[in-house]
């Protein structure tokens, strides 16, 4: 590709926290290109809304825009097209322009499986509960799946989410829907939030302290804060864990390269994660 500048964005809400400026921005500065990424704060867009929003990333020369809560199924019917991952789980987290047509994509699933793998693959292929059905919770159970878990236990207080999500995955692993958070971790050897529970200003786990233990692995997807409550707790008890940084960055670097068709270095991504975090720390 010869172009050297690129308009890119972050559709959702609340964002204001959001790392993805500085890291999309600094790896293109790294990489000799230019990038601006708009954040695009939208609450309780509706449908059409959504639809304008996106006709407007399609006319105004963007490369591209991200999607996060809590549009990342909403946006699934207004693309002109997806790509196989995206439309198996219909959750888009990445939306491409190319040749004036809206792609989605989701690389939170590819984000995931590349931070997730060493941990799944160092404590074996034991049941991993997954808490919280909607877009990020999808993408992560496909990963999952991918990595080769050989069962995954589903939990979310909208139960008619959690068994969409189960049907989705039926050709790809075993997926079991559960009543309750201690029904999905009980036995378990991993877990995973992938709801908001934690997120700031919120300071509540999804997950009673009491069923956290050492053989457990826990992994979160919110990364503001960095260490949240269920994390703490989970560390406390002796567990492994994993904080959502590397989703973060992973993912970022797939959606990048897709928007810029150039790969982005994830050790400048990460340091500009990291410079974000301190800031937010330090206020």
């Amino acid at each position: 590709m010869t172009r050297t500048r690129f308009l890119t964005g972050l559709i959702g809400a609340p964002i204001a926290h959001s790392a993805a400026p500085a890291m999309h921005e600094e790896a293109a500065l790294d990489l000799g290109v230019r990038c601006h990424y708009q954040l695009i704060e939208v609450t309780g867009a509706d449908s059409e809304e959504l639809r304008v929003l996106l006709e407007g990333v399609r006319r105004l020369g963007f490369a591209g825009v991200n999607v996060t809560f809590p549009y990342k199924e909403a946006v699934v019917a207004l693309l002109d097209e997806l790509s196989p991952d995206a439309a198996a789980m219909g959750a888009v987290n990445t939306v491409v322009v190319r040749d004036n047509r809206l792609i989605g994509y989701n690389t939170d699933t590819s984000g995931f499986a590349r931070a997730a793998a060493g941990l799944v693959a160092d404590v074996g292929q034991g049941c991993v509960a997954v808490i919280g059905a909607g877009g990020v919770g999808k993408a992560i159970a496909f990963a999952l799946a991918k990595l080769g878990v050989v069962e995954l236990r589903i939990f979310d207080a909208d139960r008619a989410k959690a068994d969409r999500l189960a049907l989705l995955l039926r050709p790809h692993g075993r997926a079991i829907v559960v009543d309750s958070v201690e029904d999905a971790v009980r036995g378990a050897i991993g877990l995973v939030n992938a709801t908001p529970v934690g997120m700031l200003p919120s300071r509540e786990s999804p997950v009673p302290e009491a069923l956290l233990h050492r053989g457990l692995w826990v992994a979160d997807a919110i990364y503001h804060p960095l260490w949240t409550p269920l994390l703490m707790a989970a560390k406390a008890k002796g567990a492994q864990v994993m904080t959502g940084r590397e989703l973060a960055i992973y993912q970022a670097a797939d959606a990048f390269e897709l928007f810029t068709g150039r790969a982005a270095s994830t050790a400048v991504m990460g340091k500009a994660f990291d410079g974000v975090m301190s800031e937010a720390r330090a206020k």
